[in-house]
């Protein structure tokens, strides 16, 4: 487990998986200065790496699809979008945004013909997630296309 946090935004990872080696510092300071960039104030994050089996069932169970997939998120409460919008309920005082949970093999298998690289892949799905977190969607092609802007613009700043 490790804590990330400067600031008012905590980020709180794990990884509970041995597939695929995961960097927790550094994809705990990507969420956090995503949060931050895009207006978060304060609360805290849980971003977790999980296996295929577990990813299988969290997909199923939340989204009725019985299948892996590469990320999760599960916001507390989006609101709107607007980083006022989270009445979570507060642990010392930080208010909870919500989880990011993320499958390193599944990223690592489509890496390749999606972003090029692993690191690649799993730095996308960490912005995807915290986009998520914060009210964002791709239902609709609009919406589509203002989330891959913000992903791009994250990336672009605060991905090497």
């Amino acid at each position: 487990m490790n804590q990330q946090g400067r600031s008012g935004v905590i980020v709180v990872a794990g990884d509970e998986q041995d597939d695929q080696p995961v960097d927790l510092d550094r994809w705990s300071a990507l969420a956090q200065t995503s949060l931050e960039a895009r207006g978060a104030g304060s609360g805290e994050l849980n971003l977790l790496f999980i296996n295929r089996i577990e990813m299988t069932a969290l997909n199923a169970q939340h989204m009725g699809e019985d299948r892996c997939t590469d990320v999760l998120s599960f916001p507390i409460d989006a609101g709107d979008g607007d980083a006022d919008d989270f009445p979570g309920e507060a642990l010392a005082g930080e208010r909870l945004l919500g989880d990011i949970v993320i499958c390193p093999d599944y990223a690592a298998e489509q890496a390749p013909d999606h972003t090029g690289s692993y690191d690649d892949e799993l730095a996308l799905l960490v912005v995807h997630g915290v986009l998520h977190i914060l009210g964002m969607d791709h239902a609709e092609p609009e919406e589509t296309a203002e989330m891959q802007a913000a992903e791009r613009d994250l990336l672009e700043r605060f991905h090497q």
